[in-house]
């Protein structure tokens, strides 16, 4: 039996052994996917300058464009991403499903939606595992330099503003590119607030010795289907220990934040489990 059927059998299963009706299938396919949320967090620390607070980080994650995701959907998503008006703009990675089955057109299409973003302190992405492989890891990174985000692949940028700065660092794709966080925060101040891009959730047990106060990640999509008294139906590899939302790790500690993400990948559904992206509200206790 493939993964996708054996998903879908659990599935049903579950939804007939808490007595939840057929219907759930149309409602978990074909209206929650689409019931984008905004979801509002903050990041406070100690180490954040007086002149970021209130700064808008959005990020968001998991596209999958191409499968069970259009272009139409992705335009969307773009233009209520531009209302946002954030200042920082981050992709934690997994802008398409299958690199190679994505047509040269929707790539063209997407890359000049992604330019439309403006964001006075830069946009930037990382890789996701789907992103990565073969010709497909060069052409994800052509659709996103057109896009006009800068990729951050085992680097850090210094994000300046009226004279104070932070770190912005990106990890490689932890599953199948070759992530190393002492070549990412090499030449980097332990002393300014640092914060982390890394797909997959699960690395944060390996950065949290580092000098890194806040690391995002997607990759989880939140388990995609969620059953009550259950929990998460099934989380992908590298997703397992942390799935959506803050954790900390570490006696730093690390602040670990997961987005559910915006597609779906292996099943179209999503049940309990809303498509988002988030605005993280940058606060300093020096302002």
């Amino acid at each position: 039996m493939s993964r996708r059927k054996f998903i879908k059998r659990i599935f049903g299963s579950l939804l007939s052994l808490f007595g939840i009706s057929g219907g759930t299938y149309y409602y978990a396919k074909h209206i929650e996917p689409s019931m984008l949320t905004v979801n509002e967090e903050t990041i406070s620390s100690p180490k954040l300058p007086s002149s970021f607070t209130n700064v808008k980080v959005l990020q968001f994650s998991d596209t999958h464009l191409g499968f069970h995701y259009d272009i139409d959907q992705f335009r969307a998503l773009v233009q209520r991403i531009k209302e946002e008006q954030a200042d920082l703009i981050l992709f934690t990675g997994d802008l398409v499903d299958a690199p190679d089955q994505v047509s040269n057109r929707i790539l063209e299409q997407a890359a000049n939606l992604l330019q439309t973003i403006e964001a006075p302190l830069g946009k930037y992405w990382i890789y996701g595992n789907h992103d990565h492989g073969g010709y497909g890891t060069e052409k994800i990174a052509s659709v996103m330099k057109l896009g006009g985000f800068t990729l951050l692949q085992n680097q850090h940028a210094t994000i300046q503003k009226d004279g104070d700065s932070i770190v912005l660092a990106g990890l490689d794709d932890a599953m199948l590119g070759k992530p190393n966080i002492e070549e990412t925060l090499k030449g980097s101040s332990s002393e300014l607030f640092t914060l982390l891009m890394c797909h997959e959730p699960d690395y944060a047990t390996k950065v949290s010795p580092y000098p890194v106060d806040v690391q995002l990640s997607g990759h989880s999509h939140g388990g995609q289907i969620q059953i009550p008294f259950f929990g998460y139906l099934i989380t992908p590899p590298m997703a397992q220990k942390f799935v959506e939302g803050w954790h900390e790790i570490g006696s730093t500690p690390l602040s670990l934040y997961i987005s559910r993400g915006i597609g779906t990948t292996r099943l179209p559904y999503r049940f309990l489990c809303k498509p988002e992206f988030t605005i993280h509200t940058l606060k300093s206790p020096h302002s």
